[in-house]
């Protein structure tokens, strides 16, 4: 056992029982001309993560720790993508559109993929989800029972939507969760902040949060 130092109070860190989790590291979020941008963000403000995710994977990578990457697509036919989903927003280039990297949020276009850097090794598991949360119609809660997970590392994008999804998710569902803080971003810092704050609040009503040196601390000691 470990101990991390974190908010609202320290993380008791089982590296055998804890998976670390991907939210969404994906081009359509993460770079120029994908679904992100369509919707008018910066998406500058996502990148600044990056050397922080590849550092943890990196960590998560040399325990031969258990990584999960989600990935945010659709069907070709969009026959998983609630009709209110792509209506959402009004927007000009919708969901299942074609953008400068293929159609946005589709499985199997240049854009839902994972970018370079943090791209899967062979044998990570990689779960697609049409919803928000990870678990919502996929196959993850049933994954992580079946390997006796009951902790969870989070990581990735946005913090407020896909990120916080997930975690009230495995939460409900009596999994611990440790959100790292600097290797999550929103294209809205405030909300960013004010998930966090959400999250820990009322000692640790969702989970936990902490900067990855407290973690990378923790597990050197």
């Amino acid at each position: 056992m470990k101990t991390i130092l974190a908010k609202p109070y320290d993380f008791p860190l089982d590296p055998k029982s804890c998976a670390l989790v991907v939210i969404d590291m994906q081009r359509d979020f993460v770079e120029s001309g994908g679904f992100g941008e369509a919707l008018g963000n910066d998406v500058s403000i996502l990148q600044e993560i990056v050397p922080t995710v590849e550092q943890l994977l990196a960590l998560w990578r040399e325990g031969s720790g258990l990584v999960i990457h989600t990935r945010e697509v659709h069907l070709p036919d969009l026959s998983n993508c609630p009709p209110a989903k792509i209506r959402r927003g009004n927007l000009k280039t919708k969901i299942g559109d074609q953008g400068p990297m293929g159609r946005l949020l589709v499985a199997g276009e240049y854009g839902s993929e994972i970018i370079e850097s943090l791209m899967p090794l062979e044998g990570e598991i990689v779960i697609d989800k049409p919803g928000k949360g990870a678990f919502y119609n996929t196959d993850l809660g049933k994954i992580l029972l079946e390997k006796g997970i009951t902790q969870l590392i989070i990581v990735g994008v946005t913090t407020e939507v896909c990120v916080q999804t997930t975690m009230r998710e495995a939460n409900d569902r009596g999994f611990d969760c440790l959100l790292i803080e600097d290797a999550t971003a929103s294209y809205f810092p405030d909300f960013k902040q004010s998930t966090i704050d959400m999250i820990v609040a009322q000692g640790g009503i969702v989970g936990w949060s902490t900067p990855f040196a407290n973690l990378l601390q923790g597990i050197k000691s």
